[in-house]
């Protein structure tokens, strides 16, 4: 996709930082060769020779960020919504990847997913795919297509998982990975690797060591999950007793941030449901991103991540839908999600917590997860420009309405038929 200089006329929102909200009324955000050259009220001259494209009273906001889904998960969103984390994996998840053996099922199923994220407001994300090779390699060309700029990992789980779905053993999963690696090296430039082992019940110590050593050699980065059911971490206690805590056990393995030495093991844990307080010293020492996903703990039975006590004690923390955990992929409902799981966390947990902005759960949505991209979700000076453009026309209101008020009421009323224009990395997606 070709990048070109241009500037976006509209009503311009985006986060300064977790507390600041930056709106401008019928600015201008410029365009260079795919990154903002900044915001402006009145268009400099210098900028002026650029075409102008005039989204009239819309809104303009930066590209939203998914940190955490499932894409052979789309298939079966909204189902066992009723069951809690361990016994939903064996009846739905489990047997539904083990389908993705099969290319046609996997063609099938993973179109669908790329066409709903390429129509979402979502511009980056991390996504889960398999154990099977093909099947990734197949997704990663799917999401090339889009135009998005994500990350694609190939599943790794040799322990606890079904006959029909379990890796060999940990050398078979290593090389599997490696090949994985080397078949996709090159043939990508917005779809990215990233390593993923599903989580310390389905890997073992050494495939987890090999998945180390692999990390090193291409210098990838990790997604996996952490303490987000209370059973699983009871589970990891005793399949870890070495370890002095669930982050811990990924931490002795190199797979969990950067260490004292600095090595740097970009990485993501979804959920962070009961991070106690030597986990969440750990997560912010070495870095490490919370994908923060209300509406699957909430349908998982799982609990309430402290997402106020992440931000106030400066651990990275963005959004994640966790489809099928959570039922839309729309990280507009994850804000909103946030806000009202977080009341409920203040209600009935800990009254000291205050319950989430709009403002913070936007910010985590853009500016902290499009972190973990580098210069991603905003429209400050040198960032990467992504951008979606929001027609809040058809939410009728019998009264004007403030720019804030108006992109509020979008994240909690809108869906993906009042997006109506989307850019990455300054490339126009439709």
């Amino acid at each position: 996709m070709e990048r070109q200089n241009f500037v976006l006329k509209g009503n311009l929102c985006y986060s300064l930082d977790e507390k600041n909200l930056s709106v401008v009324e019928q600015g201008y955000l410029v365009c260079e060769d795919g990154v903002s050259a900044g915001v402006y009220e009145t268009l400099p001259e210098e900028y002026r020779q650029y075409p102008v494209v005039d989204y009239g009273d819309k809104l303009i906001v930066p590209g939203l960020v998914d940190l955490h889904v499932h894409a052979p998960q789309y298939a079966f969103r909204g189902l066992g919504m009723d069951m809690e984390l361990l016994d939903w994996l064996n009846t739905h998840t489990f047997p539904e990847e083990a389908k993705y053996r099969d290319l046609e099922y996997a063609a099938s199923a993973y179109g669908i997913f790329a066409e709903q994220m390429k129509h979402s407001a979502t511009t980056r994300a991390c996504i889960f795919a398999t154990v099977h090779r093909e099947a990734t390699e197949l997704l990663m060309d799917l999401m090339e297509e889009t135009g998005l700029k994500t990350m694609v990992g190939k599943v790794n789980m040799d322990r606890n998982t079904p006959d029909y779905l379990v890796e060999d053993d940990a050398p078979q999963s290593a090389g599997d990975t490696i090949r994985w690696l080397d078949e996709s090296a090159g043939r990508y430039e917005r779809t990215k690797p990233i390593l993923t082992p599903r989580f310390i019940p389905s890997v073992t110590d050494d495939l987890m060591g090999g998945l180390n050593v692999i990390r090193k050699r291409y210098h990838l980065p990790v997604q996996s999950h952490l303490s987000e059911n209370q059973g699983e971490i009871a589970w990891v206690k005793e399949l870890c007793p070495w370890s002095s805590c669930y982050g811990d056990a990924y931490d002795k393995q190199g797979m969990f941030g950067r260490d004292g030495d600095g090595y740097e093991c970009k990485t993501i844990m979804a959920h962070c449901v009961y991070s106690g307080e030597e986990e969440r010293k750990l997560l912010k020492e070495r870095g490490v991103y919370v994908a923060h996903c209300p509406q699957s703990n909430t349908n998982l039975a799982s609990g309430i991540a402290p997402a106020r006590r992440y931000l106030e004690e400066g651990i990275h923390i963005g959004l994640g839908s966790d489809v099928a955990g959570g039922f839309t992929e729309s990280i507009f409902r994850a804000m909103a999600d946030a806000v009202q799981v977080s009341k409920l966390y203040w209600r009935l947990v800990d009254e000291s917590a205050k319950p989430l902005t709009m403002e913070e759960a936007f910010y985590m949505g853009t500016k902290g997860g499009g972190s973990f991209f580098g210069k991603v979700g905003s429209f400050e000076k040198g960032y990467e420009l992504d951008a979606v453009i929001l027609d809040d026309a058809k939410l009728r209101h019998p009264q004007p309405l403030e720019i804030k008020e108006r992109l509020e009421r979008f994240i909690y009323l809108s869906d993906e038929r009042h997006i109506v224009g989307k850019y990455v990395a300054g490339s126009k997606i439709f």
